[in-house]
């Protein structure tokens, strides 16, 4: 099935999010495309939910996410997901959301936590994304426990609920992450991967589908309907598997630089 990966959607986004935004008119295009095609979008929880306990799927399920927690979610996107009673599943990282908890380093004009409520009171799931949003392989234990327990205790004293879904920054993780993300009380987890989710993935590595400003509204069909995906995101696959190996070089390389010392 599968998960869209949204972020920005925006008229006039920055250089940083611009690759990565959505114009509105293009997303409430995609929507009502989703509706004529007869899908049927499901919330995050309520997917992991439905493969955990062997319920049936709905006809046609789709997920739409959104990640980062980008101000024109709730300017833009929610008006057309309320319109159509779309669930969706937004991923804040805590510390890019405006307000009490703001660290900074937000790329483009974020939500602020009002905005959050509302999007919560609108049946907008709201899942964690880290405090920082670092690359959560990088990080040591410590740091990489900090970053999961403060998302869940912000989200958690700002909504009055326990966050239970969860997104990789950058959609990077390793079985360290994911039982990280575990212990620290998500129940699922979603990554990028630009592929269907399929239940044999688990609860900890969902995959998703990037939207991008550059989807047309053919491709977005044919992503929904699960056709032509391994050519769409070949780049995006061969960049990321090279990423991958440096990654890796460099974590090895850190923790060797802490037995030595």
């Amino acid at each position: 099935m599968p998960i869209l990966m949204y972020h920005s959607v925006a008229t006039a986004p920055n250089d940083a999010t611009r690759a990565l935004s959505v114009a509105p008119e293009a997303f409430a295009e995609q929507m009502a495309l989703i509706a004529d095609l007869g899908l049927t979008p499901l919330g995050t929880a309520d997917l992991a939910a439905r493969w955990r306990s062997g319920r049936p799927l709905p006809a046609r399920p789709v997920l739409i996410t959104f990640d980062d927690g980008y101000e024109g979610v709730h300017r833009h996107a929610l008006p057309v997901l309320a319109q159509r009673a779309f669930p969706a599943t937004l991923f804040v990282a805590t510390g890019w959301i405006r307000g009490a908890h703001d660290t900074g380093g937000g790329p483009d004009t974020m939500l602020d936590w009002h905005q959050v409520r509302d999007l919560a009171g609108a049946g907008i799931e709201i899942g964690g994304h880290s405090h920082t949003h670092p690359q959560l392989d990088q990080l040591d234990d410590a740091t990489l426990r900090s970053e999961l327990s403060r998302c869940v205790r912000i989200v958690s004293a700002e909504l009055g609920a326990v966050p239970a879904s969860f997104a990789y920054p950058y959609g990077y993780s390793s079985r360290r992450v994911r039982r990280a993300v575990r212990a620290a009380g998500f129940a699922q987890a979603l990554a990028v991967g630009n592929a269907p989710a399929r239940r044999r993935q688990g609860p900890y590595a969902l995959r998703r589908l990037t939207v991008r400003r550059s989807t047309g509204v053919a491709e977005f069909e044919r992503l929904l309907q699960g056709r032509s995906i391994a050519r769409a995101f070949a780049r995006d696959r061969a960049l990321t598997q090279g990423y991958a190996l440096v990654r890796r070089a460099r974590r090895v390389r850190r923790k060797a630089t802490r037995i030595r010392v």
